[in-house]
């Protein structure tokens, strides 16, 4: 389900973009980025730039297969960086993708890696890709992070959805089992997820029910936490080892 449309992940991918770009301003590129070990910030601005060509791309052209991600993977280290310049690349950028998805439309069908194939697809991972970069600059910078809770709450059920495919819980250690069920709460919104792990593949559920261990926080926290960001104001109870293996094991699309 997703719960932003269209023009809003359109919309949000040049305003997450230019609230990352105010942490630039007077910002060293060489700071180090602590939720993305052995990056600094120069790196992030070039990977999440190469994220939003790699989408432009795929939109623009129609895909219909594979469109290398080297941009995206490929981000050396550089030294004497400008940021006036990075900032400036990284916003064209962001423009760029937006003006590409306009052009397509929500349903057009676009090759994507993961489930979808539409340019709607990429509208929405983009957004998200760049909320949780911008929340990597945000701390590395020493800013505060905010994001508005209906981002969040659809950050959340893309990442919730993703847990739920093959790859997330096929394989070894094992993830699936008798009794393991996950609560995540939300304190700041009335709104829980319930990942049960009992059957063949995990379900996800909105209703009550035993867990074997639950998270509450923020939905902001919630969403920096299942991204394996810095959450403090998580508390986590119960199986924790459970809980980390799924974050780790769902997190697969994230490597």
């Amino acid at each position: 389900m997703t719960l932003l449309g269209f023009d809003r992940c359109r919309a949000e991918i040049v305003e997450q973009t230019g609230l990352l770009r105010a942490y630039l301003a007077g910002a060293d590129p060489a700071a180090p980025v602590p939720s993305c070990p052995g990056w600094d910030l120069g790196q992030l601005v070039r990977h999440l730039g190469g994220a939003h060509g790699w989408a432009e791309t795929a939109v623009r052209t129609r895909a219909a297969e594979a469109v290398s991600d080297d941009p995206v993977n490929d981000v050396p280290r550089r030294t004497g960086e400008d940021p006036v310049a990075l900032s400036a690349q990284l916003g064209d950028g962001a423009g760029r993708l937006a003006d590409a998805l306009r052009d397509a439309g929500p349903n057009t069908p676009v090759w994507s890696p993961g489930p979808g194939e539409t340019a709607m697809w990429w509208a929405r991972r983009m957004t998200h890709e760049t909320v949780v970069h911008r929340a990597d600059a945000a701390l590395a910078v020493g800013a505060a992070f905010h994001l508005a809770h209906d981002v969040a709450l659809d950050a959340l059920d893309e990442w919730l959805t993703y847990s739920t495919l093959p790859e997330a819980y096929e394989g070894d250690p094992a993830l699936l089992g008798p009794g393991r069920v996950l609560r995540l709460q939300a304190t700041d919104a009335g709104a829980e997820w319930l990942v049960d792990l009992t059957g063949d593949a995990p379900v996800l559920r909105d209703t009550g029910g035993q867990a074997t261990v639950e998270a509450r926080g923020t939905l902001t926290d919630l969403l920096l936490l299942v991204y394996r960001r810095p959450a403090p104001g998580v508390e986590v109870t119960g199986d924790t080892a459970l809980f980390d293996l799924w974050l780790t094991r769902s997190g697969f699309w994230l490597q």
